[in-house]
């Protein structure tokens, strides 16, 4: 199987090198904000529309020391950035999101589309910067396309999207399995497995407020301020790659396993108006989750259902009597046919009921047929909303 994949790597740059990125970092911010700011003028002018044609024109004009791969690549980040923004209002999206000015914090990456970079052994050589120390921990597969510098906590990464990678085929060893994503447990099988939620923000929540407590003593514009803001950086930063980390372990396991998998469709964005729940909804990162379950079956073979999540909690995975289920009990009790469960684990079965099988199910059962009907999510797409 030939796929397109990312491989990203850590650089570690002297101080020369450092203050040089972060100059070509600063200058490809300023001129990201002045093509914008043409593109914008000119609509309100003369009511045209620049195209990534004219601002490329527009980037000639400007006497700016960047790569020209480099400069092409912003025009093209401002012309998707108006394309996705016109997208979303005519979907009718509740944030549509405007392109938006973009200050040198903001500005994280960089890329390559096609030259001006090169690997020497230990080594990358990029234009405007010099060889840079790369530690490549694995081989790099199929050819290079891109290359995409991105900056974190004072920290450097490569990142090379290659084409043409081969990738063995993994026959899953289940046929199928429901899973409905929640607080308490971060995922509950329709076999009565369960992951624990790690709640890595929560964990870290007392650290980070003292360091932020910190931060805010320091003088505005002070060395010191800038490195209380460093470590208040690294310490999310930190938060971000343990989530990652376990999201990743967890729905490699998953699609290894099983070969199809039952999801809830959830409308997140939704969810998050909630403000007694949302810190812990994206704690828990379900729409990340699901992304990575639905590209990764493509190694599988298989597929992820997403199930329309109405009801799956209210009605009974036995008898389908429906009843009303809030937050606070955490015990499906049906009074029909007298069914006691874990509310998750009978979610579960009912998302894997809405699949619609006439076969025997995860757990044994005979699969109970449903008039909902799943959305099929095959080789990496995703939808967000129900």
């Amino acid at each position: 199987m030939v796929m397109q994949r990312n491989f990203k790597f850590r650089m570690y740059p002297n101080n020369k090198q450092d203050v040089k990125l972060k100059e070509q970092f600063s200058f490809c911010c300023l001129l990201y904000n002045t093509l914008l700011e043409s593109k914008i003028n000119a609509y309100k002018k003369d009511r045209t529309n620049l195209s990534q044609f004219d601002l490329n024109n527009a980037i000639k004009e400007l006497d700016v020391p960047i790569h020209s791969q480099v400069k092409q690549n912003i025009s093209k980040r401002i012309n998707d950035s108006f394309n996705n923004f016109f997208r979303r209002v005519k979907e009718k999206k509740a944030k549509v999101g405007f392109p938006r000015f973009k200050s040198f914090n903001r500005y994280k990456s960089i890329t390559f589309p096609q030259s001006g970079f090169k690997i020497n052994h230990k080594k990358i050589y990029l234009s405007k910067i010099g060889n840079v120390c790369i530690t490549l921990h694995r081989e790099i597969k199929g050819k290079i396309k891109t290359l995409t510098i991105k900056r974190g906590a004072n920290k450097w990464y490569a990142i090379f999207s290659c084409e043409g990678v081969i990738i063995d085929k993994i026959k899953p060893q289940e046929k199928i399995i429901g899973i409905d994503v929640g607080l308490t447990n971060f995922a509950t099988f329709s076999n009565g497995e369960k992951i624990e939620n790690p709640r890595f923000l929560r964990k870290a929540e007392r650290k980070i407020s003292k360091l932020q407590r910190k931060m805010s003593r320091k003088k505005t514009g002070s060395k010191n301020r800038d490195k209380s803001r460093l470590m208040v950086a690294r310490q999310h930063e930190k938060v971000f790659n343990q989530r990652n980390d376990f999201l990743h372990n967890e729905s490699t396991k998953l699609v290894r396993r099983f070969k199809v998998i039952a999801v809830e469709n959830l409308n997140i964005s939704v969810m998050m108006k909630n403000r007694y729940l949302s810190k812990s909804i994206s704690d828990a990162s379900w729409r990340r989750f699901v992304q990575m379950l639905s590209y990764k079956v493509e190694n599988t073979g298989g597929k992820v259902e997403l199930v329309n999540p109405r009801y799956t909690s209210q009605i009974c995975s036995s008898c389908g009597h429906k009843q009303k289920m809030p937050l606070s009990k955490r015990v499906y009790k049906c009074k029909e046919c007298g069914l006691k469960m874990n509310r998750d684990l009978n979610a579960s079965r009912n998302i894997l009921n809405t699949v619609g099988l006439t076969e025997i199910n995860a757990f044994g059962d005979t699969v109970r047929p449903s008039s909902q009907k799943a959305s099929v999510v095959e080789l990496g797409s995703y939808q967000e909303n129900a």
